[in-house]
């Protein structure tokens, strides 16, 4: 079974998406903050990793570029319930699969997240 992270600060988001990947199929891995997954050596179970922008501490966008810089396998997805151009051309520029608007389409999330395991 794939492991899907969700990385957010809010934990009714963490929840609520846990239930929809493991519904979904998946195992899912929540993390309260970058820093965590960090420890938790995330990027070593994780398939796909979706990524709040904003979060306490670590950024989103930090964690990725650490997870370039380690050469971590695993596809990035953002969400972020704040319109962010910057943010968005960053992620996109340094590889994120997508870059999605909060509140999340859910079957859209789903769509990506297959798309991004199949690459």
């Amino acid at each position: 079974m794939r492991t899907i992270s969700v990385v957010d600060d809010d934990p009714s988001v963490r929840k609520s998406l846990s239930r929809l990947l493991r519904v979904a199929g998946y195992t899912a891995a929540a993390y309260e903050s970058a820093e965590a997954f960090v420890e938790a050596d995330g990027a070593e179970i994780s398939d796909c990793v979706i990524l709040d922008v904003h979060l306490s501490g670590l950024s989103g966008l930090e964690l990725q570029a650490q997870l370039v810089r380690s050469h971590a396998s695993c596809p990035v997805l953002f969400m972020t319930a704040f319109n962010d151009d910057s943010a968005k051309a960053q992620a996109l520029e340094a590889g994120a699969v997508k870059f999605l608007r909060k509140p999340l389409d859910i079957e859209y999330l789903l769509e990506v997240i297959r798309t991004a395991l199949d690459r």
